[in-house]
């Protein structure tokens, strides 16, 4: 069953990809749906991203002794102020190893 699931889930990837890339298709998004899909990487991130800053042994951590609020922190500051990754994932990693956590 897992197998199954496997080679569905790649089977309805690569179509839907395929669609949109491949330019000899007559495949095209109105520009609802392309603004619309532009939040779905924030979404993406953002579901990824909170569960692992705040959820800490099933609870929820909002210390402030939390290594992973404080790189969260720098890195949403660094990524508002300089629009760019490697400032960003720089400053979130500093902002972890600097609140006492060494790994």
């Amino acid at each position: 069953m897992t197998f199954i699931t496997i080679l569905l889930l790649a089977a309805i990837t690569f179509t839907t990809r395929y669609l949109f890339l491949e330019g000899r298709l007559p495949v095209r998004l109105g520009p609802n749906i392309k603004q619309l899909l532009s939040y779905s990487a924030p979404a993406v991130l953002s579901a990824i991203c909170l569960p692992i800053i705040f959820i800490h042994d099933q609870q929820f951590n909002w210390a402030t002794s939390n290594p992973y609020l404080w790189g969260g922190v720098a890195a949403t500051i660094a990524a508002y102020k300089t629009s760019n990754v490697y400032w960003t994932v720089g400053f979130g990693v500093c902002g972890f190893v600097l609140s006492g956590s060494y790994f």
